[in-house]
Parts: C-alpha cells; structure tokens; sequence
C-alpha cells in the first residue's frame, strides 16, 4: 500500500523559492571593513536569478561544474543559489590549498567557469596557465584581473548580470541529481571529491533548524565565519535561508579586531568558527573592550575544542561554545556536544568537551572487521556512519579496497559509552596521511573500548585512549540514500568539524 502524499522533489530549489518569498524581508549584510552593504532576501534571490540567467547565456548546461573561489560574501550565497538551482553543480574552491593542490582539484572537477573575488585574483592567477578545462573567470568587483588574462575570457560580474532580463525559466531538476562538490584536502595525496545530491542537502538543511540542532528560525541573525569553501559553510548557507535567517558576510575580515567590531555593530545571535577565530577574540578582548550579548549560540568545530577555550568564554562573555563533529563527507554535520537531560551542572562541561550525540539522520555502529560488534563494553572497533547526506563514495574514484562490505569505516579505534535512551554519542582523536588515493593513518600502540554501562551511561568518549590505525576511504551516493556506512578515517579527523 501506498501513501497518498505528494511526491514533491526535495531540491535546492525549493529552499531557495521559500526563503525568497516567505522571507523576502530578511537582510544579508557584507562586511566591507569600514562600513556594510545590505541586501534583502528578494533582492539577493533577483541577483542569483540574473547570474543563473548569465551563466546559461554563455554556455553553462545541466552537470557542468562552476568554481567559486571567494569570501563569504552575498555574491557568493548568490552563487550558492543560482549554480545548483539552473541544473549545474556548485564547485567551492578553498583559497588555502597549496597551488598544485588547487590546479588538480580544479582539473579533476572539470570546471568550466570559476567565479573570483577580485581581492584573490593573484591567487588564482598562480594556478590558472594549469587549469584545462576553464574557459571563463567571471571577477566579483572592479580589482585588477590581469593575471587571468591569458588563461581564458574573463567578464565581471556585475556587467554580466546587469546584461540579463529579470525572469529565469528555472528547469525541474531531479533530487537525487548533483548540487555542489567539495574537496578534502589531503596532507600526502591529491585531495578527493565529495558531491552532494539536491536531496542530501534539503535534509542536511531541515535538521540544522530543529531546535536539538541548530535551533535556527527568522529571529536569529547568522555570522557564518567558517568559510563557504569549508564544507559548504557547515551547511549554515541553506539552512539559514530556509530558517528566513539574517546573514552578517564577514568578507575577508577575520582578524579578531574587524570581527569584534562588526558583532558589536551587527548583533548576530549564532555563529560557527574554528577554534583559532575564538582564541583570538579572546586575547583580543583582555585590552579591549568586546561586546559579544547578541550571541546565543556558539558552534565550534574544525579541530578539537579545548575545554578551556569554553570555559573562559562562558566566563567573560556569558556565551556558550557548543561543539560539534563531521566532515566534508557528512555534509558535514553528524554529532552535536549538547548535554543528555538529566545531567548534573557539574558533568556539563564534561559533556561539552566531547564531540557530541549523533544528530537525528545520521546512524552509527561499531565493528572490527567484518564483525559487528556488540556495545558490551568490552568490544574494541571502529565507528562506522551512515546516513541520506552521508557521503558513499569519492567522486571519480573507484576503490573498492575501500570499502567493508559495502559500507565505509571509521579506522579509528575509541572508547564510546552507549545509552539507547539518550541517543548517540560519538567521538575520537587521530592524525594520519593520505597517499596512494586512499586514506592511511600512523598506528600507535593502544586499544579502546565500545563500553555498555546501563541505562545510566550516556555514550561518550574519552580521546585520551584513542589509538590510530590504518584508514580506508568513504563512501555518498549522488542521489536519494547512502548504500552503506561511511568509514571515518583518521586524517578525516585532523580537517572535520569536530
């Protein structure tokens, strides 16, 4: 038997169309250093259907690739919206790959077009004479581009969306069809591609806003600092439009003094940064003054969170870092460091320490080998996830050595405590190379345990005890399901949003 539902496709469509007309009022803001730049939602989604309208005018089809190589700024949520939404695929481009890392990442997507921040035409233009298949840079500002002059045709964005008629036939695209790519960088190896279906992203977006989540709604004003080339901003671009959210851009400003002025004049309530951005806000805030009221939530991630940083953020601020965990091949988030109810206040912060409970989608399980393991507390293994934004394989990439069964592993052995009641927690500590086209760690001698404690112990993990072995690759299927788990290997956790 089946429903009588309506089989809507879940698309980056329908995120974009929602925010434009529900919340057509709410404000993205561009940090220019001396002053900011506003646009509305409906203004913002004008824009991107004029880019998407220029981008089909000079040749971009369904499935073609388009880089950005940008700041967070509303040209870039633009692009964010216009690439998926005609069809094409989002390509970020992060500006802090080594040059050769960069040209084969670019080369290996097959870019056609890369849109450019003008500030970081230098950048690009190390690389460009490299780049084989991109036909076009399109320069967000009026900078000189003369760099990318030789490498191919290059326009303004501006110009060319001021040339476009006001109305896009957007097509009707199928959910399980690919949105956006982004690449690990690897430390050893080339990087590896992970592309992130339609689908994979509307549930990635929906479980941002609920409230055991991200909590996001129209009220609250989104300093997204982490980078859009960082996987997907940690998702807060699609999930914020879908909550109707402000968005403060802060450009290329992230020095702890433009930041701090630009949330004392702006008033986010959220915001997510690694844990480098809050250190030094803090160290800026012991000679100056820092108003930082308007925040009610902190997300940290990228590398572990010291529980110090924490502490002496709730203490002079009042603002609670919260952290989390995932990776590019997550989408990124999996886990959340809230606090299981019914714990004391003196076990509070032993909980935020920990990378968190896994999110409402995203599944976890313990094996060694072929074997599945038991949460006995005794049981040694490795964490395997899994989940519809979980990624089931690398782009362009087949190894199957990579996979167990079908499914990918996390290589890297840890000490979890399990409570069905309270959900899921997961955590780890590792460090590995990549070579080969695969992913390898340096073991150090140890052993850890999955632990079963009762209905008592909420699952956790204590990083003390991790050990580090050998890790294979991942696994996410461009389309509606992951066919199996993804095997979180250790140099995933030297780059994941903790």
């Amino acid at each position: 038997m089946l429903s009588t539902m309506q089989d809507r496709p879940l698309t980056i469509n329908h995120i974009f169309d929602h925010g434009r007309r529900v919340h057509s009022d709410s404000e993205v803001v561009t940090f220019m250093g001396d002053s900011s730049r506003r646009a509305s939602y409906a203004k913002v989604g004008d824009r991107a259907e004029l880019l998407a309208s220029a981008l089909k005018r000079i040749g971009i089809k369904q499935g073609d690739r388009v880089g950005t190589f940008s700041w967070n700024t509303q040209e870039h949520l633009e692009a964010y919206f216009a690439i998926p939404c005609m069809g094409a695929v989002l390509h970020t481009l992060n500006l802090r790959l080594f040059p050769e890392q960069l040209s084969y990442i670019i080369n290996h997507a097959e870019d056609r077009v890369i849109i450019v921040d003008d500030s970081i035409v230098p950048l690009l233009a190390r690389v460009a004479r490299d780049l084989k298949t991109v036909e076009r840079f399109i320069v967000v500002g009026s900078g000189d581009a003369s760099g990318l002059d030789a490498s191919g045709e290059v326009l303004r964005y501006e110009e060319i969306i001021a040339a476009e008629p006001p109305v896009f036939d957007w097509p009707q695209l199928d959910e399980r069809a690919a949105a956006a790519m982004c690449y690990t960088s690897g430390t050893t190896g080339n990087p590896k591609g992970v592309v992130y279906s339609h689908r994979s992203t509307f549930l990635h977006s929906l479980a941002q806003c609920a409230a055991g989540v991200f909590g996001l709604t129209e009220h609250d004003r989104i300093l997204p600092i982490v980078p859009m080339f960082h996987a997907n901003a940690w998702g807060l671009p699609y999930g914020g439009w879908l909550a109707g959210s402000d968005f403060i851009m802060p450009n290329r400003f992230l020095q702890a003094e433009p930041l701090c002025r630009l949330m004392t004049e702006e008033r986010p309530t959220f915001s997510g940064a690694v844990p480098t951005i809050w250190n030094e806000v803090l160290r800026y805030a012991e000679t100056n003054p820092v108003d930082l009221s308007s925040l009610r939530m902190v997300i940290c991630g990228g590398s572990a969170v010291p529980r110090s940083l924490m502490e002496r953020f709730e203490q002079r601020f009042g603002v609670k870092i919260i952290q989390a965990w995932g990776m590019t091949e997550t989408s990124p988030l999996a886990a959340i460091a809230y606090p299981p109810k019914g714990c004391c206040e003196e076990e509070l912060m032993d909980w935020r320490s920990k990378t968190g409970r896994v999110k409402p989608g995203v599944e976890i399980r313990l094996t060694d080998g072929d074997t599945v393991l038991p949460w006995n507390g005794e049981a040694v293994g490795e964490i395997e996830v899994r989940g519809p934004w979980i990624t089931a394989a690398y782009y362009g990439d087949d190894t199957p050595e990579k996979f167990h069964d079908g499914q990918g592993r996390d290589q890297v052995r840890r000490r979890v405590d399990l409570d069905g009641r309270a959900g899921d927690n997961v955590d780890g500590s590792s460090r590995c190379d990549r070579s080969g086209g695969h992913r390898s760690a340096r073991r150090e001698v140890g052993r850890t345990a999955a632990r079963l404690c009762g209905a008592q112990r909420r699952f956790g993990y204590d990083h003390r005890s991790a050990s580090r072995i050998p890790g294979r690759a991942s696994s996410e299927v461009v389309g509606a399901r992951a066919l199996g788990f993804y095997r979180r290997s250790a140099e995933d956790k030297r780059r994941e949003v903790r």
